[in-house]
């Protein structure tokens, strides 16, 4: 069975990953079953460029095919912040980061403002990136955080289709119409084409 690692150790992300590519034969492992290492240092502007460096970081200690992702909330009144810095934004806790987004965005006389998730992956196969996909997920901020499930800022962000946050729906929904979701259901298809991996 082909191996595909997966170059996080954040478990809610890998849990989301495998449901994601449930229906191929592959292996998918964390990084943190093959090596244990610090992250590097993500010096990227983009989130594919930080997916670009920490693939080629990962990559350098497998020999298995690397995948990495980077991902974040980009929100258009806060000039598209947290963006890249949405792991590190404001505060030890989400809640805490919850209250300091809602406190810039009261500064701009605004409780709300439209919002997306990005989130861009990078292939590396023995040093060189081999597929590039991104995926977003166009909404708005919610007046309030609302919602038990998810991780990270899924409680703060409304998708209007769904008329609640990502954090009031169950994984398997959330999925479906996700940033993570549309580029690793990508992610998916460049496997099937390389490695005609079909689950039977």
């Amino acid at each position: 069975m082909t191996t595909v690692v997966i170059g996080t150790t954040n478990r809610n992300k890998l849990t989301e990953i495998r449901h994601i590519l449930a229906d191929c034969s592959c292996s998918i492992d964390s990084i943190a079953d093959h090596a244990i290492v610090s992250a590097p240092k993500e010096t990227g502007a983009t989130f594919a460029e930080n997916a670009r460096i920490k693939a080629r970081y990962y990559g350098s200690l497998v020999p298995h095919l690397m995948v990495a992702e980077d991902s974040g909330l980009e929100i258009d009144r806060l000039d598209g912040a947290p963006g890249i810095h949405s792991a590190r934004f404001a505060g030890n806790s989400y809640p805490e980061t919850f209250n300091r987004i809602y406190e810039m965005l009261d500064e701009q006389g605004v409780r709300t403002s439209p919002a997306r998730f990005v989130c861009s992956l990078a292939v590396a196969e023995k040093g060189r990136i081999v597929f590039e996909a991104t995926g977003l997920i166009e909404g708005h901020i919610a007046e309030e955080p609302a919602g038990p499930n998810g991780f990270g800022y899924d409680p703060i962000f409304f998708y209007p289709p769904f008329g609640c946050t990502l954090a009031q729906v169950p994984g398997s929904q959330k999925t479906a119409v996700s940033h993570r979701g549309h580029s690793f259901r990508k992610l998916r298809s460049f496997l099937d084409k390389r490695f005609n991996l079909v689950a039977e």
